[in-house]
């Protein structure tokens, strides 16, 4: 072992590695987690590269989710779309998604529509290039210690859903929920569809624990449903119809979690 050692140092490591990566489970957790966040962050650069020419703009969001979108074969993850007859629409939407881990990025990117504009949380834009590469790509950052101001951002994005005829994303949420549940639903979402009269579109995505937890340290090839509810209208309803519609929503979107994830934890058994 110890002559092993001394003549193929580079060898040994390699067969140490495998031998951890196969044994122990918390070690295979941390490794495919890496992995992650260094493909993002690669391809993030690449995102800049190719979006700089087109400036800050929304379609190099396309950019983006080419770039992703391989992470689902590499990691063995099936992703299966309930409803996308609901996504056949031009008109501008909110869309509105439940909001797990950082794993959303590569499921949402399954589903996200052309002219599709993610609200993300403003400290994502200091997250080195995938910051950049996020604001090239025409995501809009709100401050969530700033009340006043979000709304007020929320309210200008309201004016532009129109007149650039874009697609607006936010996870109701608010911040990640590893419960197995959803939380309540922050009412922005909602006072921005109301305020520019577009639909809601909800997407559940289901819960992640036949294949991962953070918890747990687990990472393994799994099943991710996606379930695109049909589109409510907000036509005709004002700024007092928020805190019902919220509701509305979230009630609906919590049923049909429970059942997408029924199915994939009812799979992995």
């Amino acid at each position: 072992m110890e002559l092993l050692l001394l003549h193929y140092p580079f060898t040994f490591l390699f067969i140490a590695f495998l031998v951890l990566y196969q044994v122990k489970p918390a070690f295979r957790y941390f490794c495919k987690m890496t992995f992650y966040k260094l493909w993002i962050f690669t391809l993030s650069i690449v995102v800049i590269i190719v979006s700089i020419p087109h400036g800050r703009n929304v379609e190099n969001m396309k950019f983006f989710r080419m770039s992703l979108l391989p992470l689902k074969y590499i990691f063995g993850v099936k992703i299966v779309v309930k409803g996308k007859e609901n996504l056949r629409t031009k008109k501008p939407h909110v869309f509105v998604l439940n909001h797990q881990t950082s794993l959303d990025i590569m499921v949402l990117m399954e589903i996200l529509p052309n002219r599709c504009v993610p609200i993300a949380k403003k400290e994502i834009l200091y997250m080195g290039p995938f910051g950049l590469a996020c604001w090239l790509s025409g995501i809009i950052f709100i401050d969530r210690k700033k009340k006043e101001e979000s709304i007020a951002t929320l309210m200008e994005v309201a004016h532009s859903l129109h007149k650039e005829n874009i697609h607006v994303l936010i996870f109701p949420e608010g911040t990640r929920n590893h419960g197995g549940s959803m939380l309540p639903f922050k009412r922005g979402a909602f006072q921005l569809a109301v305020k520019a009269q577009v639909p809601i579109i909800p997407v559940v995505i289901s819960s992640y624990c036949n294949f991962y937890s953070q918890k747990e340290k687990r990472f393994t090839p799994g099943k991710s449903i996606i379930q695109i509810l049909p589109e409510v209208e907000t036509l005709g309803l004002g700024l007092d119809d928020v805190p019902k519609l919220t509701e509305q929503v979230r009630d609906s979107m919590l049923t049909a979690y429970q059942e997408i994830s029924g199915m994939t934890n009812g799979a992995s058994h």
